[in-house]
């Protein structure tokens, strides 16, 4: 029990692998993940049916093609895991070159599916949304960057982060998808902060994406609407945020029934962005709670961790992958609720799809393997030395 609350068994010299990285793994967060993905099973059961009827298919159709990719998300997550650093590094920067050169194609080969933004690659067989492997890839660089910058004579690597930074963010907003452009920009702050860099620096970024918004408000349509209709007083109650919230009023504390609920057969994002409205109709608010306390136990833990990690780029990306899967949950609950403008975002690890599901456990690989115990000195413990 002591090693799964701090997380501080030492390493043996000569330990086979697999029992080295168990005994060094974070098994909280391991089994939180696996939660989720019950989860996801779970609402997917009752959520993705309505559309398998509508397209003809198998009434579990969608949910099988789930339970594959996200065994395939969990063989990638726990391989990942057993990286060192040095590897997540080298594994990061690889994925971010090739999704890289995968966005700028995309106004080339990309399609929308009709929803009118280009971020997918259709192969016939299966769909890909390559800002969902970015994202890991993105952050790795980053952290390798600004931790660079902290050597003696090293490059300017907060600078190459923020140029980084804005490429991708433009990238992005050209599709448009502004949610993951604005989760990036996210990503970068955290990671410049923890980076130890001036505030000053960070404060205009964010002046420059405010810029930005207002900027692309009156260019993109496609932005336009969805702003309006996060300001409008009145809910539109046949749009999807109308549904939604309907949904979750209508849930209550303890859900109207397993099965019994009707946002599943309104919504056609019910599978996707807006799971956590069938979460809350069907199970009611407790279910919302496990979910929601699901994330906070690997983001906390993995924050707590990185406090006392002494390793530059270990520090700066383990807080950089944490932030950013949070908040990306955060925000696919605030757009259900109405706290937030719709992005389009899924839900970590419950939402369908197979990008999302996979791009989430090569994230959560990288943690896993970043937030494993190692044999170090703690970083007071250090200071206290330097004294």
């Amino acid at each position: 029990m002591t090693e799964m609350v701090f997380g501080t068994t030492p390493i043996r010299a000569g330990d086979p692998i697999l029992p080295r990285w168990w005994r060094t793994l974070d098994k909280w967060s391991l089994a939180c993940v696996l939660g989720l993905f019950a989860m996801g099973l779970l609402l997917g059961l009752a959520a993705s049916v309505p559309l398998a009827e509508k397209n003809n298919l198998a009434r579990f159709y969608y949910v099988q093609r789930q339970a594959f990719f996200g065994g395939v998300a969990i063989c990638v997550m726990l391989v990942i895991s057993m990286l060192s650093p040095r590897q997540v590094r080298r594994l990061g920067v690889l994925g971010f070159a090739l999704s890289f050169l995968l966005i700028l194609a995309l106004p080339v080969i990309g399609t929308d599916f009709g929803k009118g933004a280009t971020r997918w690659l259709s192969l016939g067989f299966v769909s890909l949304q390559p800002s969902e492997f970015l994202k890991p890839g993105f952050v790795a660089l980053c952290a390798w960057c600004m931790a660079a910058s902290q050597q003696v004579g090293g490059p300017p690597g907060r600078m190459i982060s923020l140029g980084a930074a804005i490429a991708v963010v433009l990238l992005l907003a050209l599709q448009p998808d502004f949610g993951q452009a604005s989760l990036v920009l996210f990503s970068w702050g955290v990671m410049y902060f923890v980076s130890g860099a001036w505030l000053l620096p960070l404060m205009l970024v964010a002046g420059l994406a405010i810029v930005g918004g207002i900027f692309s408000y009156g260019a993109s349509e496609h932005f336009a609407r969805r702003i309006d209709g996060f300001l409008s007083p009145e809910i539109d109650p046949r749009t999807q945020i109308g549904y939604a919230t309907h949904a979750i009023k209508e849930g209550g504390f303890f859900g109207v029934g397993v099965g019994e609920g009707s946002v599943k057969w309104q919504l056609p994002d019910a599978h996707t962005d807006f799971i956590i409205a069938v979460a809350a109709e069907e199970y009611g608010l407790i279910m919302v709670l496990a979910i929601i306390a699901l994330y906070a136990i690997i983001v906390v833990r993995s924050l707590l961790r990185m406090m006392r990690e002494r390793d530059p780029f270990t520090r700066i990306a383990g807080s950089g992958m944490a932030c950013a899967f949070g908040v990306q949950a955060l925000i696919n609950m605030g757009v259900a609720v109405r706290l937030l403008p719709a992005k389009g975002m899924t839900l970590p690890f419950v939402s369908y799809g197979g990008s999302s599901v996979i791009a989430s456990g090569i994230a959560v690989g990288m943690l896993l393997a970043l937030t494993r115990s190692r044999p170090q000195g703690e970083l007071g413990e250090l200071l206290r030395r330097g004294r």
